[in-house]
């Protein structure tokens, strides 16, 4: 036997179902966002390893080699948390109100909120994956650039 829920209950739970769909929409333009900023990347690492990396080593400029290096696999590796973070903010927000959508016999709603939570887990993945990888890759590159540089005289 569940005990009755008091008036305090009752608006903390319409409260926090406000902010969770509220919230729906940001996550998904973030995770747009997100999407085209892990392209944005992908272009940046093929440039770093078609030359980029490789002229900074010729120049012996360690330090900028380093400092870049940093800087481009902290952002590997925020793409590659944060894509699958709001991917599964992205499911769980809207299948609370498909299921009790479910409840109400409302399948066209229910098949709507399954729809953008799938979405939302794909765009979430698809940028974790472009983050990993190119993260994986940068880290490579740059220690060999780095290992290069220490090596030589």
């Amino acid at each position: 036997m569940m005990p009755t829920q008091t008036g305090l209950t009752t608006a903390t739970l319409e409260i926090m179902g406000m902010l969770v769909d509220w919230l729906l929409t940001p996550v998904m333009l973030v995770l747009l966002a997100l999407v085209a900023l892990s392209i944005w990347e992908l272009g940046l690492t093929i440039g770093e390893r078609s030359g980029g990396i490789r002229r900074l080593v010729e120049a012996r400029q360690s330090e900028l080699l380093a400092r870049r290096a940093r800087r481009a696999i902290d952002r590997a590796d925020v793409l590659s948390r944060i894509g699958p973070m709001l991917g599964l903010m992205g499911t769980l927000i809207p299948l609370g109100p498909g299921l009790a959508a479910l409840g109400k016999g409302q399948l066209d709603v229910l098949a709507q909120a399954v729809t953008v939570a799938f979405n939302t887990t794909v765009m979430g993945l698809l940028v974790g994956i472009l983050g990993f990888l190119l993260g994986r890759l940068r880290r490579r590159w740059y220690d060999a650039a780095m290992s290069q540089l220490e090596e030589s005289p």
